[in-house]
Order: structure tokens, then C-alpha cells, then sequence
């Protein structure tokens, strides 16, 4: 289990780095809403990550022997030409020398969503977002593919949600403990990530497409 562990470590990182999710979260942590939204959002974000690994681990990406299949390495080589991909889009769509970082426009509504919808983008922004759903598919392709059986498989599984949500719970739970007190950091944590986020989306893709790209050509072989 120990091995399958560290398959899945660099993936969830990949999901627990991304800016966006981050900054929604920070966003509800500031609102009038703060501990119903954020909590909601975090339920969603779990419950989206985790369906979306036991969908992967029901379809079975292995040979009957425990090794990868085919068809595993062919998923990871096309994640891995993906993220290339949308990491040199991230490099063409960053701010020139003097202009602003421009957000998502859904984001300036985030303060005033209600529960309902702070669980929905949960969801969307874990198991709907390309970039961690394919993630999240490389991940538990691993883990399926690494000779384990069901109970350790969800064991697996649930510590790689645990990682990826990592950034998504520290904060949550920042707010939880320190209350309004915790708005500053909350706040230059979100100016950080807004500045940044090209930068840390292109670095990340580069890197996480590589790695796939690596680990299909090496199953194929």
C-alpha cells in the first residue's frame, strides 16, 4: 500500500496547488455566509474527488495479473499531452508587465451564493474541472493498477482526497478556529493567488504533464 501511496502523491499535489479553488473558498471565508458556505464548499469538494475516484476504480484499469493495462498508459500519455498543452496555454494567457491578473467573472458573485450553490461549486470545481479530473483519473489508475484490493483501494483513495483537499480544509479550518481574526491572511493569501495564478497553473501543468507523459510511455513499453 506503501507504494501506492507514493503513485499518487504528485498527483495530489497537482489538485491541492490550484489557485482557483483556493481563492473560492478564501472568497466564502469572507463573507457574511463564512462557516455555512465554506463548509458546504468543502463537502462538495470531497464528495465530488472521491466519487470521482471510486467511478475510476469501478471500471477496473488493470490486467488480471495487477499490472497496469494498455489502456491505463494510453489515458496517462493523452493527460500528460493534455496538460502539456494547457500549460502553454497558461504561459500565453498570463499578465503582461503592468497589467492586472483578471479572475473568472463567476468569482465576484461567490460572496453571495447560498449553501446550495457553494456545494455545487464544490463539486465543479473538484470532479467537473478538467485539469483535476484528469488528476484524479491518473491517480486512481494507479491505484487500481497497483495489486491492492478493494479495502486497501479505498484506503488509497480516501488518503489521496485527503491530500488534495489539503489547501481546501487549512483554511476552512484556519477561519473554525481563529474567526474574523483570520481575515488578513485569508485576504493576502487571496491577493497571492490572484497575482500568481498563471504562473503557479503553467509550472504545475508542465511538470504534471511530463510525469504522466513518462509514466504511459513506461506502461506501454
Amino acid at each position: 500500500m506503501g507504494a501506492a501511496i507514493g503513485q499518487i502523491l504528485s498527483f495530489a499535489i497537482g489538485i491541492a496547488i490550484s489557485p482557483i479553488p483556493i481563492i473560492a473558498v478564501i472568497l466564502m471565508l469572507l463573507s457574511n455566509k463564512a462557516t455555512a458556505n465554506s463548509l458546504s464548499f468543502l463537502s462538495g469538494w470531497l464528495i465530488g474527488l472521491m466519487g470521482a475516484g471510486l467511478i475510476v476504480l469501478a471500471l477496473g484499469l488493470e490486467t488480471s495479473s495487477g499490472q497496469p493495462s494498455d489502456t491505463s498508459g494510453y489515458i496517462k500519455i493523452a493527460l500528460g499531452a493534455l496538460f502539456l498543452f494547457l500549460g502553454w496555454k497558461q504561459w500565453t494567457k498570463r499578465p503582461k508587465k503592468g497589467e492586472e491578473a483578471q479572475m473568472p467573472a463567476w468569482m465576484a458573485s461567490v460572496e453571495g451564493f447560498s449553501s446550495g450553490k457553494a456545494f455545487g461549486m464544490g463539486v465543479i470545481l473538484s470532479a467537473a474541472n478538467p485539469k483535476n479530473l484528469g488528476l484524479a483519473i491518473a491517480a486512481t489508475a494507479s491505484i487500481g493498477s497497483s495489486g491492492l484490493d478493494t479495502s486497501e483501494e479505498i484506503i488509497v483513495l480516501v488518503i489521496f482526497v485527503l491530500l488534495a483537499s489539503i489547501t481546501i480544509i487549512g483554511p476552512v479550518a484556519i477561519y473554525l478556529i481563529m474567526g474574523p481574526k483570520a481575515d488578513a491572511p485569508l485576504t493576502s493569501m487571496r491577493e497571492w493567488l490572484i497575482d500568481n495564478n498563471n504562473t503557479v497553473m503553467m509550472v504545475l501543468f508542465v511538470v504534471l504533464g511530463a510525469k504522466l507523459l513518462g509514466d504511459g510511455i513506461s506502461i506501454i513499453s
